[in-house]
């Protein structure tokens, strides 16, 4: 399968079953999902496995967040949560964002990875990403932030995944306006610049 054909074919699954990759499965998937675009080499970020009673933890920390008397059940709905945390580094040509980027592109690219080798995949986020005690709870330091999560598990039997709508690319790729275009012109006469320009 090409590359191509990868992503072409990925989608989110948002029910998985109690079957995930091993720590030795994950790691040739991990050293390439690193090999993003990442100025400087900063590797600003890093990944958690969550597995067992880790996701029971989580569950406890995400209700700590919100003010619930009960755990939360969201982190049992795969057998492996793989945190995704921007870890960031003290640079003078990199800033923060770029930083959030690499990591969100390891995150991004690991889950197609993920999916190519026939895993179900999603990434999960929520408000309490950034709650006290989910970082403390994944043992964050004051220079990381976490992202989410992917939920990894085995794709049901027999299940296909959520449709998802096409992508209209010639509205997605435009052209960087003339000088002195004024704002809101329509976009479909860049769209169609010659050739070579």
């Amino acid at each position: 399968m090409s590359a191509l054909d990868a992503v072409r074919a990925r989608q989110s699954w948002s029910k998985v079953e109690d079957a995930a990759p091993t720590r030795e499965e994950l790691l040739p998937l991990v050293s390439a999902a690193g090999r993003v675009a990442d100025h400087s080499s900063l590797r600003p970020w890093r990944l958690i496995e969550l597995r067992g009673t880790d996701r029971e933890a989580l569950g406890a920390a995400i209700a700590k967040a919100q003010g619930d008397a009960s755990p939360s059940s969201k982190p049992l709905r795969a057998p492996l949560l793989i945190a995704v945390v921007a870890s960031y580094r003290k640079s003078d040509k990199v800033p923060r964002w770029e930083q959030e980027a690499v990591a969100s592109g390891v995150a991004h690219t690991l889950s197609l990875l993920l999916d190519e080798a026939g895993w179900g995949v999603i990434w999960r986020t929520g408000h309490y990403t950034r709650a006290k005690a989910v970082a403390k709870a994944h043992g964050l330091d004051k220079n990381e932030e976490l992202l989410g999560w992917l939920y990894v598990g085995a794709k049901p039997a027999g299940r296909k995944p959520g449709r998802r709508k096409p992508v209209d690319a010639r509205k997605l790729l435009t052209r960087m306006p003339k000088p002195g275009a004024k704002k809101g012109k329509k976009k479909a006469k860049q769209d169609e610049a010659p050739e070579g320009r």
